[in-house]
């Protein structure tokens, strides 16, 4: 999948990105409007969401859905408004949860203490719901050839205490990716670990550190770009690894 190239009469190419409200998810919704895509966007706080609509809707055609990835009739929503602007050609399943409840003002549990209600919200966000909205989509990628890109984490392949069911829901998340890549010839599938980053979901893994010399969502977005817009096998990769977009070249 090139980089989008358009002629008059032509349709801009569509991606679908979940968790676009803020964080990594809406810097890169920002850096694919400016290459000329349509977006469909989703995440689960209505007013956020609607900000990001507001802010990307003068650069590019945006159709924006609030509701949770875990729930079926929304996951069949944002298939529709992806096939309403003529098929997704991009799916990024960035929505993510830390410990299903994601209090803010205490560490992460560790898995002796995790609720298991919580662990079980955290993996239906984190693995099943992009699972879900994989199957839902892909009849829209395999026609144009298009790409799944899975936001991972470094928890997926190290071993933090209180990350553990974060990283395990991750670590699914990885394998399904594997998977998909196998089985599916005509799609590229990439998991891609971010690095970590200035957010407040980091923030909130972190209560009361300071967390002000990570890098911003942004700085991770030229490598994304130039993954979705090059020729790049399906597989895992880290972000810092990545060729970024040269200057100029979008």
């Amino acid at each position: 999948m090139n980089a989008p190239q358009h002629t008059a009469g032509s349709a801009a190419p569509v991606a679908l990105v979940t968790g676009a409200s803020r964080g990594l998810g809406r810097a890169l919704a920002r850096g694919l409007a400016a290459d000329g895509w349509q977006l469909v966007i989703t995440a689960r706080n209505a007013a956020e969401l609607s900000a990001a609509e507001a802010e990307l809707a003068a650069t590019t055609t945006v159709v924006a859905l609030a509701g949770s990835v875990v729930d079926d009739d929304h996951r069949a929503r944002l298939a529709e408004a992806a096939a309403g602007l003529g098929g997704a050609h991009l799916l990024v399943n960035n929505a993510g949860t830390l410990s299903g409840s994601d209090t803010t003002d205490v560490p992460l549990p560790r898995l002796a203490d995790v609720p298991l209600p919580d662990l079980l919200e955290t993996f239906e966000v984190n693995a099943l719901a992009p699972i879900a909205l994989t199957q839902l989509v892909l009849p829209q990628l395999r026609r144009h050839a298009g790409a799944v890109l899975n936001i991972s984490s470094d928890a997926a392949v190290e071993a933090y205490p209180g990350w553990g069911g974060y990283g395990a829901s991750k670590a699914a998340l990885d394998q399904a990716s594997a998977v998909l890549a196998r089985e599916e010839e005509a799609v590229r599938v990439w998991a891609v670990d971010p690095g970590t980053m200035r957010t407040r979901m980091y923030q909130d893994a972190c209560p009361g550190e300071d967390i002000s010399d990570e890098p911003l969502p942004e700085t991770v977005v030229p490598a994304l770009l130039a993954l979705v817009g090059g020729s790049r096998a399906s597989g895992r990769y880290r972000a810092s690894h990545l060729p970024a977009v040269a200057q100029g070249e979008r």
